[in-house]
């Protein structure tokens, strides 16, 4: 088993790097032993998983999941993070460093990975990158089976929020697009560092088929960004733009079986889908 870090081993391990997490980075360091083995248990990983991690940071959580999974890539944006880990691996967890591929890159411009191929995400994802982080891995990775990652809980709810909540929006629609979601619990500021104002949120990911429709995913994906960038807007003339006018859009949204009137917070994912179907070729 993994030597997991304590919150002395992280901050010597922030010194020796001349490291100052930044918000810009979105940068806050598990260092509870506790919290990181409740994160791999909640992921349901298994010893076949090859498992995707992203902002693997001073490697609290890489040490966990090498405890269990077949392979962890992460992907790490600060170079001197990146070199650090696979000592850090190394060190306290030698059996598993052959079993660690890391990354230097930004994960929003990673669009592909070595062999083999992930099967699981399970990530602390950056605070201010979280959801785009998360789109472009499903996207892009189509192995990927199912994940937990753990978020701001603002942006966990939001994630996971049904049709008619206030809190539902381009995230949750889009997320519904690649999987199924819920939030499965929190995490308190104090087993961070540095310690963020915020509680966070643990959410479940199970992919799905995305929707059989003639619509592309760009397609249905512009027609949710329209719906929600005037939220109060009704949705013929939301989508005015995009239909060519308020009559347009009226006889598409009827077309589609969708009210005129009603607005992007009520729809579900299918509704979307078959707007985007109405689309002009």
């Amino acid at each position: 088993m993994a030597d997991l870090l304590d919150p002395r081993t992280i901050r010597n391990l922030a010194a020796e790097l001349d490291l100052r997490p930044t918000k810009q980075r979105g940068q806050n360091f598990v260092h509870d032993a506790n919290t990181v083995r409740r994160i791999v248990a909640a992921s349901g990983i298994t010893p076949d998983d090859v498992v995707l991690e992203v902002g693997p940071g001073l490697g609290s959580l890489t040490l966990g999941l090498l405890d269990i999974a077949r392979h962890v890539t992460v992907v790490e944006i600060e170079s001197a993070l990146a070199r650090r880990l696979a000592r850090t691996v190394d060190q306290r967890a030698p059996e598993a460093s052959g079993r660690l591929t890391v990354i230097e890159a930004d994960a929003l411009a990673v669009d592909d990975l070595p062999d083999p191929q992930p099967t699981a995400l399970v990530a602390n994802l950056p605070y201010n990158v979280s959801v785009p982080v998360l789109l472009h891995a499903l996207e892009r990775f189509d192995t990927l089976a199912r994940g937990l990652v753990m978020v701001q809980l603002e942006v966990a709810d939001r994630l996971v929020a049904k049709p008619g909540s206030k809190v539902y929006g381009v995230p949750s629609v889009k997320l519904a697009w690649y999987a199924s979601s819920a939030r499965i619990g929190t995490v308190p500021p104090k087993v961070f560092w540095p310690v963020p104002n915020v509680d966070s949120g643990l959410v479940s990911l199970t992919r799905h088929a995305p929707p059989n429709t003639t619509a592309s995913r760009q397609q249905v994906f512009a027609v949710v960004d329209a719906a929600f960038a005037q939220r109060r807007k009704m949705l013929r003339g939301a989508l005015s733009g995009l239909f060519g006018g308020s009559a347009a859009t009226t006889a598409a949204l009827e077309r589609a079986g969708v009210d005129p009137q009603a607005r992007g917070e009520v729809l579900t994912i299918d509704d979307f889908v078959r707007i985007a179907e109405q689309l002009p070729a």
